[in-house]
């Protein structure tokens, strides 16, 4: 072959030049820019292909070398919480096809990612004959089991995960736990599923240094600081790290801790570069349950920031934290070891494979605030085992 092979990455809502932090734009983010980056590294020429959500968004985006992100005509030119984005999947799939027409181009691979870019994909494999390879990033059935009627997904997401899952020619499991959600709630033939962890790049999660990390984050040198970063969604459960920080402050007020004062909570996320409880709904709840709790001093409300910022905020940290009642793989936790900060993590899906309890931070129960105020009532008061876990994390 006189050419490169040329991989077609479906990713209908999550685009890697999306600010993350907002309700859709997370880990699948993270990870589609950065497996196409390397991949491209490697020889390979890599199209990433998404939905454009702003009028304004340029067709063709050289975006990394070897790597093109292509915006596709599917509904509206705005933005749609990604729930609303079923409908236009098959014009999605339509924007592809024409595209390729009129460019002339060849994939040898499609590499679909969420439910929705699965069924574009084998729209597309019958008609291309080329292989697909897929990854879900969360499943639906796992979903509306933590979520019930409370789950906004189409109705149509079982089945058509089970689809993609009979006819794509790889499935990739980001962990064990995800690895027996396709074979035993969906029937997966266990010969297609490859069990792949997702990384982090810590060329860019890497230790900064703290004085200055404090400054950008608005904290003192002195303090304690606690740090969650992460999208603001109702299943991140960031309720239950505010309930647990103000456990801790009640435990420190009663044994009449000396840094009882120097507590802070950061909290890193949201649709805007500055807290807006109406641009980010949970961010409202949040701060009302702040107030209700008495803690208004000891909370900083961040905002979004771009990825090459977190580090920062990571690295002010004197430990991290996220407690989501349902997280498929979580990103974070990866990325507060990589900047050699110990993590306190939800013993829930891929956590339980990042995390190792008690050696890199410690896994808790989620919805449990008391034990999560216990393991950062246990950080707080021994700093040589913090220092320790921190330094095993990175």
């Amino acid at each position: 072959m006189d050419r490169p092979m040329r991989i077609a990455f479906l990713s209908e809502h999550a685009s890697p030049v999306a600010l993350l932090g907002g309700v859709d734009a997370g880990g699948q983010n993270v990870y589609v820019d950065e497996v196409s980056r390397n991949l491209a590294s490697l020889g390979y020429g890599v199209d990433v292909f998404t939905r454009r959500d702003k009028p304004d968004a340029p067709e063709i985006i050289d975006w990394a070398p070897g790597v093109r992100v292509i915006h596709l005509a599917a509904g509206p030119a705005e933005f749609l919480l990604k729930d609303k984005l079923w409908q236009y999947m098959p014009e999605f799939r339509d924007s592809f096809l024409r595209f390729l027409e009129q460019n002339e181009l060849h994939y040898d691979l499609i590499h679909s990612n969420f439910w929705m870019s699965g069924w574009v994909a084998i729209e597309l494999k019958r008609r291309l004959e080329a292989p697909v390879v897929h990854i879900f990033h969360a499943m639906g059935k796992t979903k509306q089991r933590h979520q019930g009627k409370d789950d906004s997904s189409p109705t149509e997401r079982i089945e058509i995960e089970s689809a993609v899952i009979r006819q794509v020619d790889r499935l990739i499991a980001q962990c064990p736990t995800e690895q027996a959600e396709l074979v035993d709630d969906y029937a997966a033939d266990p010969s297609k599923v490859v069990v792949l962890p997702s990384a982090v790049n810590i060329d860019v999660f890497k230790p900064e240094d703290r004085s200055i990390a404090r400054r950008i984050a608005g904290v003192a040198d002195d303090d304690f600081v606690v740090v969650y970063v992460g999208r603001m969604l109702p299943r991140k459960d960031v309720r239950n790290v505010v309930r647990g920080v103000a456990s801790l402050l009640q435990r420190c007020r009663e044994s009449a801790h000396p840094l009882t004062s120097k507590i802070k909570l950061v909290l890193v996320g949201g649709e805007t570069a500055e807290p807006d409880p109406v641009a980010t709904p949970e961010i409202g709840v949040l701060q009302r349950l702040v107030a209700e709790l008495g803690i208004d001093d000891h909370v900083r409300f961040i905002g979004k920031r771009q990825q090459d910022s977190l580090r920062y905020y990571y690295s002010a940290g004197n430990i991290a934290v996220t407690t989501p009642w349902y997280e498929p793989f979580g990103l974070t936790p990866l990325e507060g070891m990589a900047c050699g900060r110990p993590v306190i993590g939800s013993a829930v899906g891929g956590i339980t494979f990042t995390l190792v309890d008690g050696q890199t931070g410690f896994l808790v129960e989620p919805r449990n605030p008391e034990m999560l105020a216990a393991r950062l009532y246990q950080s707080l008061t021994e700093p040589e085992l913090l220092e320790h876990m921190g330094r095993v994390a990175r």
